[in-house]
C-alpha cells in the first residue's frame, strides 16, 4: 500500500511511498518530519499489550478473537494473529470483508446478519475460501425465517454457522429469557439454512467499575449462557465440530473468563472478544483496567499505545490556547483528550504538562486548552509548541484516520498501519 499526500498527517509535498518502506526514511515525529495533527502508536506498548493478553488467555485456557472494528487495520490483525489470536471479530459484513481480504480464517460477526445482499456476500466468501469459517449471531425466529427465505429464493447450498445470542433487558440485542433461547436453539437446529455452533453474549452494558455490581451482573449473565449451553447440549442441538462460547468487551474481561468454560462433555472453545486491549487508552479503559488490577491483584497491566499529537497555533488571551486538533481527529464521545506531554520550541526532549492544563472543548479543527493564567510563565502554552495527548476510547479515534505511524519511545517512525473504515 502507498502513502501519499491524500492521507491526513502525511506532508503535502512528499512523494508517495510504499508503507512497508517507511522505516528507511528515518522520520522522527518530534523533529517535525510529519504534519500535525497526527495519531501515532507506541511500538513498545503494542508489544507489551500483545504479550500481556496472550499470557492472560493462556493462563486461563481460553482463546481470543479480538474485535477488529476497533482498528480496522490488517497490519494490526496480523500482529494479533501472530501473538496467538484464534481469529478476529467484526460488527458487520463490510468489516468482515476486510478480514477475508487479508486472510483471516476464523471470523465472528458479533451481530445479526439478515440482509439478502450481506448473505450473498458471506455465501460467496465461503464458497471461494474452503478454509474460511464465519459465524454470526441469531436472536429471533424472524431472522431465521428471513435467512431461510433467502436460501430458498437463491437455491443456495450455503449453510451458515451461527451463534445464539443471550441479551440483557434494556441493553443491546439477544434473547431476554431462557425459554426464548431454547425455542430459538431448537429452531436453528431444525433449520436447513443454519448450524447452531455456539452461544454468545456481550457484557459491556453492565460495567460500572463498582466491584460488587460488576461481579454480580456478569456472573448472572454468564450463568444464563452456561445454562443455555448445557440445555442445547442435552438436546443435541449443537452440530458444529466444537461449541463456541464467546463473550467479552474490554472493560470487565476478567469477570467474563471466570465463567467462559461451561462443564460440557462436548468439545468447546471459549473465546474472548476484547478489542481495545491492543492499544488501550489513557482514560476510560485505563480506569477499567485499574479495577481489573484491583480484583486480580496485578502490579502490571496494559499500557496506553495510542497518542494524538497537535501544535499550539494561537494563544489569543491569558488562560486559553488553541491547538491544531479537533473532532475530526480524536475521540470525544466518552471523554475529551488529556494533555500528557509538551515539546517546547527549540527543545529536543518532551516534558510533562502542568496539572492545570485541560482540554475543555473541541471544534471540528480546534482544541481549546485552558490553563491557570496566574501560574508561572514557563507553565503557559507557547505558540509553536507541540503537545501530546492521551485519548479515551480507541475505536472512535481510529475511525478518523486512514493510516498511523508506529513509533519508538523517542518518536522515531519504524512502521505504519493502514485503516479501512
Amino acid at each position: 500500500m502507498q502513502l501519499n499526500s491524500s492521507f491526513k498527517g502525511y506532508p503535502s509535498h512528499y512523494p508517495a511511498i510504499e508503507m512497508a518502506e517507511i522505516k528507511q526514511f528515518q522520520w522522527n515525529v518530534l523533529k517535525g518530519d510529519l504534519s500535525f495533527p497526527l495519531a501515532v502508536l507506541k511500538n513498545s506498548s503494542l508489544d507489551h499489550n500483545l504479550q500481556w493478553m496472550k499470557k492472560f488467555c493462556l493462563d486461563r485456557g481460553i482463546d481470543i478473537a479480538p474485535h477488529g472494528k476497533t482498528t480496522m487495520s490488517p497490519e494490526l490483525y496480523a500482529k494479533q494473529i501472530s501473538a496467538g489470536a484464534w481469529g478476529i471479530s467484526f460488527a458487520n459484513v463490510f468489516q468482515a470483508s476486510v478480514g477475508v481480504r487479508c486472510g483471516i480464517q476464523n471470523i465472528i460477526i458479533a451481530n445479526q446478519v439478515f440482509q439478502s445482499i450481506d448473505l450473498d456476500s458471506l455465501s460467496q466468501f465461503l464458497s471461494a475460501n474452503p478454509d474460511l469459517r464465519i459465524f454470526f449471531l441469531v436472536d429471533s425466529l424472524k431472522q431465521i425465517r428471513i435467512i431461510e427465505k433467502w436460501k430458498l429464493k437463491n437455491k443456495s447450498a450455503t449453510i451458515f454457522n451461527v451463534l445464539l445470542e443471550v441479551g440483557i433487558d434494556g441493553h443491546r440485542t439477544g434473547c431476554r429469557t431462557h425459554a426464548q433461547g431454547l425455542e430459538l436453539a431448537q429452531a436453528i437446529h431444525q433449520s436447513p439454512a443454519l448450524i447452531l455452533s455456539g452461544i454468545e453474549c456481550y457484557e459491556g452494558g453492565l460495567v460500572t467499575c463498582n466491584h460488587a455490581n460488576d461481579q454480580a451482573g456478569v456472573a448472572q449473565l454468564m450463568a444464563r449462557v452456561n445454562q443455555l449451553a448445557l440445555a442445547c447440549e442435552k438436546n443435541q442441538w449443537f452440530e458444529y465440530e466444537e461449541v463456541l462460547i464467546t463473550a467479552g468487551g474490554s472493560a470487565v474481561f476478567d469477570l467474563v473468563v471466570q465463567n467462559l468454560k461451561p462443564s460440557m462433555k462436548t468439545k468447546t472453545r471459549s473465546i474472548l472478544r476484547s478489542g481495545c486491549y491492543l492499544t488501550h487508552d489513557h482514560q476510560r479503559y485505563d480506569k477499567s483496567m485499574k479495577c481489573i488490577a484491583e480484583r486480580l491483584h496485578l502490579k502490571e497491566t496494559l499500557r496506553p499505545a495510542i497518542e494524538l499529537i497537535a501544535g499550539v497555533q494561537s494563544c489569543p488571551e491569558l488562560g486559553l490556547a488553541l491547538l491544531t486538533m479537533g473532532k475530526r481527529d480524536v475521540s470525544f464521545d466518552l471523554d475529551l483528550p488529556q494533555p500528557i506531554w509538551r515539546l517546547n520550541v527549540g527543545d529536543k526532549q518532551t516534558s510533562a504538562v502542568p496539572d492545570h492544563w485541560v482540554i475543555t472543548q473541541l471544534n471540528d479543527q480546534h482544541a481549546y486548552l485552558k490553563y491557570n493564567a496566574l501560574s508561572p510563565e514557563d507553565e503557559h502554552p507557547q505558540m509553536g509548541q507541540v503537545v501530546g495527548f492521551g485519548i479515551s476510547h480507541p475505536c472512535t479515534t481510529f475511525d478518523k484516520w486512514r493510516w498511523m505511524p508506529i513509533v519508538e519511545d523517542n518518536y522515531q517512525v519504524v512502521e505504519a498501519i493502514s485503516l479501512n473504515f
